[in-house]
């Protein structure tokens, strides 16, 4: 039987604070908690915002299973990503034991298959899924593209139930918002408000770390049809946005938690902290969204 999630609204893909160079599951914890108490529609554990390229499995795990008892009741969809099929279903099949809502899943990186390569990688692990996927079309990062054809093939797939989408490509957005078997989230942030304004059901949005409530009732607002109420917002939110993805994500957004104290300033290297030179404008741009 399908198992049906609704992916609308505002989901923030965690970060992963450290601590001494290990995932540090208090801080990890009280994030999730304040984000609990937002208004935020759900949660993504260990995408690429929570460096999950540089934790094992065990780490993603334990921090998948301390999100979902700090969670509660709110919505919890994990990250996924490889290259190898069959190890990448297995890893599907291990993580849908957990009671999470879904799974964001890229194509496959580095190797650049076909399209019709990517429907079957979609496909093989849609159908090893217990709980709906959720493609992520990102492919600055995976060096893969998903092609406009290829999506809408793949949204008639009946466990292939959203799409985050950072494919940089309005009309391949519009075409799979006006089929209306996905629901789309914008996945780049700078594009969250065309992307609802246009059809789009939410984002998952990194940079709603800071401001959460703000970012929440913006896209409140705009999906309720208060055109000039949430564009005032978003226009408050956008130099923040901005500010956020001028370095690796998520530098940034870490060098403004760690202001509050809700985590360490660390990343797992290759990543790297923040330059000094952007910091000051942090600390300016948190303060005057308050």
């Amino acid at each position: 039987m399908r198992t049906e999630t609704d992916f609308s609204g505002l989901w923030i893909p965690l970060v992963t604070p450290f601590r001494h160079g290990q995932p540090d599951h208090a801080a990890m914890r009280a994030m999730v908690r304040r984000m609990a108490g937002s208004g935020v529609s759900g949660l993504v554990v260990c995408g690429s915002t929570g460096e999950a390229a540089a934790l094992d499995e065990q780490e993603q795990l334990a921090l998948l299973d301390t999100t979902l008892e700090a969670a509660g009741t709110l919505p919890v969809v994990m990250g996924i990503s490889g290259y190898h099929l069959a190890q990448t279903r297995d890893w599907i099949e291990t993580v849908s034991r957990r009671p999470i809502v879904g799974v964001l899943l890229p194509a496959p990186h580095y190797i650049r298959p076909s399209q019709a390569g990517v429907v079957q990688w979609f496909t093989t692990l849609a159908d090893a899924a217990k709980v709906p996927v959720v493609i992520y079309d990102v492919p600055y990062r995976t060096g893969a593209s998903i092609e406009r054809q290829t999506l809408l093939e793949l949204a008639l797939h009946p466990n292939i139930q959203a799409l985050k989408d950072c494919g940089g490509d309005t009309a391949k957005t519009l075409a799979v918002i006006a089929q209306g078997r996905l629901q789309v989230l914008a996945g780049d942030d700078l594009q969250m408000f065309a992307s609802v304004a246009q059809g789009g059901v939410g984002a998952i949005a990194a940079s709603a770390h800071v401001a959460t409530a703000q970012f929440v009732q913006m896209l409140s607002l705009l999906r309720a049809g208060e055109l000039a109420r949430a564009q005032a917002l978003w226009g408050r939110l956008v130099p923040w946005v901005e500010l956020a993805f001028s370095e690796p994500n998520p530098a940034i957004i870490k060098a403004a938690l760690a202001l509050d104290g809700a985590l360490d300033d660390e990343l797992r290297p290759p990543m790297q902290r923040a330059s000094t030179g952007v910091r000051a404008r942090i600390g300016e741009l948190c303060r005057s969204l308050g």
